[in-house]
């Protein structure tokens, strides 16, 4: 006895047997009413970023910065820009002004002339004076080297000057001098009295001159400037109007270049405030020394 299973019943044919129609998936798809479709339209900033990965929400964030900070990054690059041209303008800048010096220093040509400074005078000072003339003679080794002539270096020697130099090649500037200088010999060595004298040794270096048998003058002060103080001046003025002069060669330009307004100091033949000029005794004296 056989049976016969549900499976095994005969098998309907499907040839002419026509399809069920296919819903339109992708016009669902478009359709307002899909689900999804509505999840996606509506959902916010917070869901995409909750349905990015980490590293997607880094790069989006990322390129936000990027965008806010564009504005700091160009304002950046344009102070770098300006900083470098800066940068370029001053090494213009230095370049040019060493070669200006470089041409100054190539314009300098010293001069054969010999300027001394005797100091053989500290046992007639007190400390402090002593101190003044160091100064003042500071004062002349630094207008020596900014000079365009400047005279022979500035050297200190224990020697006396008749020692080193022919007594016909040496010339004593003291205030007292009877002759008057009218040009400096360039062959000759000036000396100028080390002397903070405060005029208690009037015509001291001229006696001096007398006695070593040199020759003396003194500068032509009387001719070009008229001073309501003493004619005589400190160290380093003597020193500076002659280097003033050996560039200049006019001593009228060299006397009002140096001179000090206290000295009340007016070309010949102008008048003279004399309330505006006015020098107390002392203050004069402080500084002078016997060479003019």
């Amino acid at each position: 006895m056989s049976s016969e299973s549900p499976t095994d019943s005969p098998e309907v044919p499907m040839e002419n047997t026509p399809f069920p129609e296919v819903p339109d998936v992708e016009g669902k798809v478009k359709s307002n009413d899909n689900p999804v479709e509505r999840l996606e339209a509506g959902s916010g900033k917070e869901e995409c970023l909750e349905s990015m990965s980490k590293r997607q929400r880094k790069k989006l964030l990322k390129q936000k910065q990027w965008e806010e900070q564009k504005d700091l990054r160009r304002q950046k690059r344009k102070e770098k820009r300006q900083k470098r041209k800066l940068e370029r303008q001053s090494k213009l800048d230095s370049s040019s002004e060493g070669n200006d010096r470089k041409c100054m220093r190539r314009e300098v040509v010293p001069s054969t002339l010999r300027l001394i400074v005797d100091c053989s005078f500290d046992d007639l000072m007190v400390l402090k004076d002593v101190k003044k003339l160091h100064k003042q003679i500071q004062r002349c080794y630094a207008e020596n080297r900014k000079a365009f002539h400047p005279v022979q270096d500035i050297q200190i020697r224990t020697e006396h000057y008749s020692e080193l130099i022919k007594k016909e090649d040496l010339v004593y500037l003291t205030s007292d001098s009877p002759d008057v200088l009218r040009e400096l010999d360039e062959k000759k060595a000036y000396v100028i009295g080390g002397l903070v004298d405060h005029n208690h040794h009037k015509g001291i270096t001229y006696r001096k001159a007398i006695e070593q048998g040199i020759g003396h003058a003194q500068l032509p002060l009387g001719n070009f400037v008229k001073m309501n103080s003493r004619k005589v001046l400190a160290v380093n003025h003597v020193f500076e109007i002659i280097l003033a002069y050996l560039e200049k060669r006019d001593w009228k330009e060299a006397f009002f270049s140096v001179l000090p307004q206290r000295k009340g100091a007016v070309p010949l033949g102008e008048a003279n405030d004399s309330s505006k000029h006015a020098l107390s005794g002392k203050e004069d004296e402080d500084n002078d020394s016997d060479s003019s």
